[in-house]
């Protein structure tokens, strides 16, 4: 079968994703914090996806329900998983790709500089590679493939480091980016198993929920507070937050869940490479940040990397 569409849908995914940086840092600028922001758009995703996992039977079931009892079977709402098992791997899920990884990222950004963070996250294919290669031999990178990444990867190194070759240790900062690269290799190897059992749509819901629940101590054990309705219903500011819990969350982690499932977490993965593509084309059109060689050079060895990586080839 043709796994094309799969990479468009995981590339324009990562894309989206790559523009969130821009949409949270002008919300920064308007008083909100990353744990504000972070837990109001899983919130807006998770409320979406209920709503419309409730309501869809309610449709479909007319024409399901009867003429096709198993798939009217797998389109009813359900709240918990098949086993108490599943149900702690969701948990996991979305702590993995929820709440521990934008709390450390954010924390990160704190002790070290954004470049060191972005070399450390970014590198999270690699990682991913080499663990998921280690429980599931399927997964395993052929030499093709394994190239692909590393010129993916060199070409991303490229375009984050922007010619500034010198970076600024932080052990304590390097260490929390580290710990949100693990975090999505994490969620990388705990997707596998459910992969097949639950659909992208059950899977996405139940990360959005863990990943508000296990945010919530953070605003216990802190002074943060939920910003003022006056802030979060400002326009500019309502129409950033319903963009980050519509598309950069909804529908970007159901497409997502939607692509591993059908290229494999590894292969998925790569496409992260791009995300700092994205983020540097938003910013020059909208926050008029500058575009340079080394961005045009990273560029070209990140889509070759890619394609590399693409490729079927025999090990």
């Amino acid at each position: 079968m043709n796994t094309g569409i799969y990479h468009i849908i995981a590339f324009l995914t990562v894309a989206i994703w790559g523009t969130t940086f821009v949409w949270t840092k002008l919300l920064i600028q308007n008083g909100m914090t990353p744990e504000q922001i972070f837990t109001i758009r899983f919130v807006i995703a998770y409320v979406m996806l209920t709503a419309f996992s409730l309501l869809r039977p309610f449709f479909l079931r007319k024409k399901l329900r009867h003429a096709f009892p198993e798939k009217w079977r797998k389109i009813r709402h359900r709240w918990l998983c098949s086993s108490w098992r599943d149900e702690v791997n969701m948990a996991g899920l979305g702590i993995m790709g929820g709440s521990l990884y934008f709390m450390t990222e954010n924390a990160a950004l704190v002790y070290t500089t954004a470049t060191n963070t972005s070399l450390i996250v970014c590198s999270c294919p690699l990682f991913t590679a080499l663990v998921l290669g280690m429980f599931y031999p399927a997964e395993r990178f052929c030499r093709r493939q394994f190239l692909g990444s590393l010129v993916a990867f060199a070409g991303m190194a490229a375009v984050v480091l922007n010619g500034q070759f010198v970076l600024h240790l932080s052990p304590l900062g390097d260490s929390l980016a580290f710990a949100s690269c693990m975090s999505w290799v994490g969620y990388s190897l705990l997707m596998k198993p459910v992969m097949g059992r639950y659909s992208a749509l059950f899977i996405t819901r139940k990360v959005f929920f863990y990943g508000v629940v296990t945010i919530l101590p953070y605003f216990l054990l802190t002074p943060a507070t939920l910003p003022s309705a006056s802030l979060v219903f400002r326009p500019d500011v309502v129409v950033n937050l319903l963009f980050l819990g519509c598309v950069a969350s909804m529908l970007c982690y159901l497409t997502w869940s939607w692509c591993m499932s059908r290229l494999g977490a590894v292969t998925c993965t790569n496409w992260v490479y791009v995300n700092p593509l994205t983020t540097i084309v938003f910013a020059w059109a909208v926050l008029s940040e500058d575009i340079t060689p080394f961005f045009l050079f990273g560029a070209a060895m990140i889509l070759s990397g890619l394609y590399l990586c693409s490729r079927k080839a025999t090990r």
